[in-house]
């Protein structure tokens, strides 16, 4: 385990949630201690029936920076992250990072998002601005994605340019501010419902640009149900946030005694 820690991030612990990724998790934990020595790195294991979970056993016996989380079964992106948080709390570090299985979050950018938290409390990978790239989508997957993207500035009125990437830094602070693990989603729009909770709670977020290369191996997570999950989620916060700005904009007339509008 890391004492040390990265220079303005402290200790940081590394979660990489997996369910049937045995032909990827030698290596993306390979490239992540490569790329930045000083983290550790925690595998949450839904079950997976391929063998995930003891292929991470082995690895973590080998290496006392990686360390396994075994979870009863699979229940979703969002509850693997949750209890990666929470282990991280229990264990006393200073940050966590979001990053995926499969190699489409490029370890050797790792080091790029924990500089940007030296000033920040949260940094969000993007792939949508001047630096960042996706490789190997479909067209439809790429407007897909861009679209929903578009929409969730629109409902949410939060300025990033990338909410549903899963490439992404958070100080341990804002986890315990935000209260994590109240946090309802547990697909993708886990993702969207973070940013959301952590804008809303005016903490620093920098977006820093990333490379996001779909996965060469294994089977993709994502579905049409979990999209049109994520959109009707946004749907209702942005309609909660309209109305509670009325209900605040209500309360401030009547304090001042004047009619509305």
């Amino acid at each position: 385990m890391s004492e040390e820690g990265y220079p303005g991030a402290g200790r940081v612990l590394v979660v990489i949630p997996t369910y049937n990724e045995a032909d990827n998790i030698r290596m993306i934990t390979e490239r992540v201690r490569r790329a930045v020595p000083a983290v550790d790195i925690l595998v949450a294991d839904d079950n997976s029936p391929d063998g995930t979970g003891g292929i991470a056993d082995e690895l973590a016996a080998a290496d006392d920076h990686i360390f396994v989380l075994h979870r009863a079964g699979k229940e979703g992106l969002g509850a693997a992250y949750k209890a990666g948080f929470a282990w991280a709390k229990n264990k006393g570090y200073d940050a966590v990072v979001e990053m995926d299985a499969d190699g489409s979050h490029a370890p050797e950018e790792l080091s790029k998002l924990l500089d940007a938290l030296a000033d920040n409390d949260a940094v969000l990978g993007t792939r949508y601005i001047p630096g960042g790239s996706v490789h190997n989508w479909p067209i439809h997957r790429l407007l897909l994605s861009r679209g929903g993207n578009i929409y969730i500035r629109m409902a949410l009125r939060m300025p990033f340019k990338d909410a549903t990437g899963g490439y992404r830094a958070y100080r341990m602070p804002v986890l315990d501010e935000i209260n994590v693990e109240t946090v309802a989603s547990t697909g993708y729009s886990f993702q969207v419902e973070l940013a959301w909770r952590t804008y809303r709670s005016g903490f620093r977020i920098a977006e820093v640009p990333i490379t996001f290369t779909e996965r060469e191996h294994g089977v993709s997570k994502m579905s049409g149900n979990i999209f049109k999950e994520q959109l009707l989620r946004v749907t209702l916060w942005g309609v909660e946030a309209r109305r509670e700005s009325l209900r605040q904009r209500f309360g401030k007339k009547a304090a001042e005694g004047s009619t509305w509008p």
